[in-house]
């Protein structure tokens, strides 16, 4: 768990620094600034998917991904926490609730997020969460410098999501093959590129539903090995 805890406190502490910087720049750049994050955002998120082997395996991991989410209302509840925290934490901050969620995404989604906690689990190698947290304090700074501290509380869903994955990982390594993590992997990426499009505003997408399509190469492949087609 290592690796999860300093995960954590680096979005905590970058997002502190975040909201301090936020009084010292202007609306102009910060508006500019974020168009630029959500640019890197989505340049992460294509490089990410490019690593893709089986691309009807990621349609269909996408499709019926989003069937699943949106029958869980994952987005909604997502939405509804983020709004609760709001309430007793956001002092009348407007972005508490998308600094929240779309922070909580971006840090969870990605490949780092996953491989970095198997090999926590696994291995007891923290390395790549190492560098995960050098990346995602930065990115905290920058978001919460435009979106306020709701950033910093997505700390708290990176511990619950990569904690979890950590504790799980011995108990499922079985299931982990390698063909299944870059499939996992690249259809997060293409889930990291979402929230980048949603940060421009150019269209909303219901990203948090489509969440459980991260799992479906995890569920073909386990298939694939037990039925042995």
């Amino acid at each position: 768990m290592l690796g999860t805890i300093v995960n954590s406190a680096a979005i905590a502490i970058g997002s502190i620094l975040g909201v301090l910087l936020n009084k010292g720049i202007k609306e102009e750049y910060r508006n500019t600034i974020m168009d630029g994050i959500a640019l890197t955002v989505i340049l992460i998120g294509i490089m990410g998917a490019l690593n893709n082997d089986n691309l009807i395996l990621m349609i269909i991991s996408i499709e019926l991904g989003s069937i699943i989410g949106e029958a869980l209302e994952i987005e909604k509840k997502l939405d509804n926490l983020g709004a609760s925290l709001e309430n007793r934490f956001g002092k009348g901050d407007s972005n508490f609730s998308k600094g929240f969620v779309t922070a909580s995404l971006v840090f969870c989604v990605g490949a780092m997020a996953i491989v970095g906690s198997l090999e926590s689990g696994l291995q007891g190698n923290h390395s790549t969460l190492f560098a995960k947290s050098i990346i995602d304090g930065i990115t905290s700074v920058i978001f919460a410098s435009t979106l306020g501290i709701g950033v910093g509380f997505s700390s708290f869903a990176v511990l619950l999501y990569q904690g979890t994955i950590t504790l799980l990982a011995s108990s499922i390594k079985y299931l982990l093959t390698p063909e299944a993590i870059n499939e996992m992997s690249s259809v997060g990426g293409l889930l990291i590129a979402a929230v980048g499009i949603n940060i421009l505003g150019i269209k909303k997408i219901n990203v948090g539903n489509m969440l459980p399509a991260i799992f479906i190469p995890l569920i073909f492949f386990t298939l694939k090995g037990f039925l042995g087609f």
